[in-house]
């Protein structure tokens, strides 16, 4: 199996285990995997048969935020539309959600505030952060297939502890900065190294603890 059919089993496989988790259920879902060493992408609906290779420049409509994502974060190698049940839910309670779990500001980081268009999307995406409403659907990011299949269950736990206390009229509170700092320097961290193992057309190696 040569590297980009390599690339395109993973595609497989993580949209297997994210329709296995209620991840990819909303209508329009939709999954990618950069092709390192070039400016295209495995991309295709959660459901559909197979994925397409797809160049970013030439995007359809349903992929444009996916190649956007990929042309402002050199550093990103996967990328999820769709989210789950809860993470849906954050456009009913103001479109973001704050820093308040350790392990939220690690390998999500902050989140910038929900877009309706693509072109204030790309603006947010060229943060560090790693998942962002658009349109009201979650776009969860992430710098390899695994890690990526890691943020969205993440990021829907949090996203369902949120909801829950802030719909029941609970007070939630951020991180300490300083907590929030160092966690979100591991992140830019990883990401850095991400980035450079792009640059020279390979996947990234796979963070590991905290």
């Amino acid at each position: 199996m040569d590297f980009e059919e390599n690339v395109r089993a993973q595609w497989l496989s993580l949209r297997e285990r994210l329709q296995a988790k209620r991840l990819l259920d909303s209508e329009g879902a939709s999954l990618s995997l950069r092709i390192p060493g070039s400016d295209a992408m495995w991309f295709g609906l959660a459901s559909g048969a197979t994925p397409q290779r797809v160049p970013w420049r030439t995007a359809p409509h349903d992929a444009q935020v996916h190649a956007a994502a990929y042309a402002k974060r050199g550093d990103v190698g996967a990328i999820a539309v769709g989210g789950g049940a809860f993470g849906r839910c954050l456009a009913d309670f103001g479109g973001a959600m704050p820093q308040v779990f350790d392990e939220q500001a690690r390998h999500l980081g902050p989140m910038g505030p929900a877009s309706a268009d693509m072109g204030d999307a790309a603006a947010v995406l060229q943060g560090q952060g790693n998942v962002l409403l658009v349109r009201g659907l979650p776009v969860c990011l992430g710098m390899t297939a695994t890690r990526l299949a890691l943020n969205a269950e993440l990021f829907e736990k949090c996203a369902k502890a949120y909801v829950l206390a802030v719909a029941g009229g609970g007070r939630v509170r951020a991180l300490p900065w300083i907590v929030r700092w160092v966690a979100n320097r591991r992140l830019a961290k990883d990401e850095q190294r991400a980035l450079a193992r792009f640059l020279q057309g390979q996947l990234p190696e796979e963070s590991k603890g905290y």
